[in-house]
């Protein structure tokens, strides 16, 4: 995709709709073998939070075109005895080919995105997630043959994963409802933003109510209660997101052939219960597994291909 060439990804809203289809349909070529694509290039993690997944399929999806990665880790660098991001961002241009870095604040993203000319990938943000969002919509794709239509209903924390689907299912026609405790909802710009996004042609709902949310749709989707750098508030939050946990009884009001997906890791019989992760209905496992697929495809069209 000579389109997204020298681009970053900072969030789903840095796509067009045509774009995230382009890449999806990439990403299912890619995981066919359809097509045997190279990059030579070298590619930097740089994470400021733990990974398994993002870490993992990022390493093996450059490995796997021909790339190099070097893991950055924060604490072994000059970012960690507070050397200026700008500083480090400007250096690593000139050494890397692409980085993607998962950290806290989105404000960091942006600083590495203004000083540095190669692209920068959002790995994960307190704000945003859209490389996960990207996997989902693959995973969503292959189970039910289009997105356009499909009702996704999320219960949970109105985290950077309730933010991301938000932007991420409004762009591809699809119908999308948050359900969190009042205090817990998603960033109120983003909700306005994918409302707008929607328009008339399909439906963003924010509500208390999980059964509301869940009623007919054809994907359960969730995550922990509280995300990394809330540990210390997280059993504080167990009686107060308990009504949200994905249970057999909570997946019975749902489409008859609705699919679970979670984006790991789980904390089980917390926000997912062990039976509904390892029941039918969980397509999780494949979800993990098109976080490689689909970053693969967004390596490539953000580098180029050889």
């Amino acid at each position: 995709m000579e389109s997204l060439k020298g681009r970053d990804l900072l969030s789903l809203a840095d796509l067009s709709a045509d774009e995230i289809q382009e890449l999806l349909h990439l990403a299912a070529q890619l995981k066919a073998g359809e097509v045997n694509l190279r990059c030579n290039k070298v590619l930097g993690l740089l994470f400021y939070k733990a990974s398994t997944r993002t870490r993992v399929s990022f390493s093996v999806a450059m490995y796997q075109l021909g790339g190099q990665v070097i893991d950055l880790n924060p604490n072994v660098t000059q970012v960690s005895r507070g050397e200026p991001l700008a500083d480090t961002a400007r250096v690593l241009d000139r050494y890397l080919d692409i980085l993607a870095v998962r950290t806290f604040k989105q404000e960091d993203l942006e600083t590495f995105a203004k000083y540095a000319q190669i692209p920068i990938i959002n790995a994960l943000s307190d704000r945003g997630h859209p490389c996960q969002v990207m996997a989902d919509l693959l995973t969503i794709q292959e189970c039910f043959g289009s997105l356009a239509g499909v009702t996704l209903a999320y219960v949970g924390d109105g985290n950077n994963m309730a933010n991301s689907l938000l932007l991420g299912c409004a762009m591809v026609g699809m119908n999308v409802r948050i359900a969190t405790p009042l205090e817990y909802q998603p960033d109120a710009d983003i909700v306005e933003q994918a409302q707008a996004i929607a328009g008339e042609r399909t439906e963003v709902m924010i509500t208390d109510d999980p059964k509301a949310a869940v009623k007919g749709a054809q994907v359960l989707y969730t995550d922990v209660w509280a995300s990394m750098g809330q540990e210390e508030s997280a059993n504080a939050r167990i009686p107060i997101f308990q009504p949200y946990q994905v249970n057999e009884q909570l997946l019975s009001g749902a489409d008859s052939k609705a699919i679970v997906l979670h984006c790991l890791p789980a904390h089980r019989e917390e926000e997912i219960t062990d039976a509904v992760m390892e029941g039918p209905r969980s397509r999780v496992w494949d979800q993990a597994e098109n976080r490689m697929h689909a970053q693969k495809a967004l390596l490539v069209s953000l580098l180029g291909a050889d």
